[in-house]
């Protein structure tokens, strides 16, 4: 994956908000990256931008051999649903769907065989200790059981990128911990590439790589972390 300076503007003139400034990074397959930065420094708007939710002022993404920003918002959304994972802050849970329904309903619109989704959301709940709760719906789970299920949501197309928003904010720290290393795992064993928006700097230590933004701009990357 690449981000070749990219730049995001919000309004005209005056009103501009420059929420993101010639911003240019690369991430490899196996990579698990911490993206970590102060409250509205534009980690948010980094991760739209790559996933395709949000369209940049300017510059280029690009995911495996396509160049998403050349994609019309069809084929966008085609290529969302095969290829990008998404685990949202606020688990974006449908109400009156049930865990299982939950992790298939987007892989609806991809171009995986039904049955192929149905053996993978099998094994992703037996994985993420959810096997007995796959027929029960949102409001009768925990915080933690709810975020594994966003977590299975996001992998149930076996996606080739991972981008994850702040996926502790609503867990104490044990629970946390378990969500970034079973991410972590599933990055290194399947091979994926992964981006993880967090505050929470100890769980840095599950990635590869961390890269700090400040008023959407990329300051700098290291090579610390230990994901395994």
């Amino acid at each position: 994956m690449f981000v070749d300076d990219v730049t995001k503007v919000y309004g005209e003139g005056r009103t501009a908000v420059r929420a993101l400034c010639h911003a240019s990074i690369s991430l490899q397959d196996n990579e698990f990256l911490a993206l970590v930065g102060p409250s509205g420094s534009g980690k948010t708007t980094l991760l739209s931008v790559i996933g395709g939710l949000l369209a940049p002022t300017s510059g280029v993404v690009t995911i495996g051999d396509t160049t998403l920003t050349d994609l019309s918002k069809k084929e966008q959304t085609r290529f969302r649903a095969n290829r990008i994972g998404f685990v949202f802050q606020g688990f974006n849970l449908v109400p009156f769907l049930t865990a299982k329904e939950n992790m298939t309903v987007m892989a609806s619109i991809s171009d995986k065989p039904r049955r192929e989704i149905d053996e993978r959301a099998n094994q992703l709940l037996e994985d993420l200790g959810l096997a007995e709760r796959s027929d029960n719906l949102p409001e009768q789970l925990s915080g933690g059981e709810r975020q594994r299920v966003a977590i299975g949501r996001a992998l149930v197309t076996d996606p080739d990128l991972i981008l994850v928003d702040e996926p502790t904010a609503s867990l104490d720290t044990e629970l946390g911990t378990q969500v970034v290393k079973l991410l972590a795992s599933e990055i290194k064993s399947r091979g994926k590439a992964g981006i993880m928006v967090t505050h929470d700097l100890r769980m840095v230590e599950f990635t590869d790589r961390t890269v700090e933004i400040l008023d959407g701009e990329l300051l700098h990357a290291d090579g610390s972390g230990a994901a395994g």
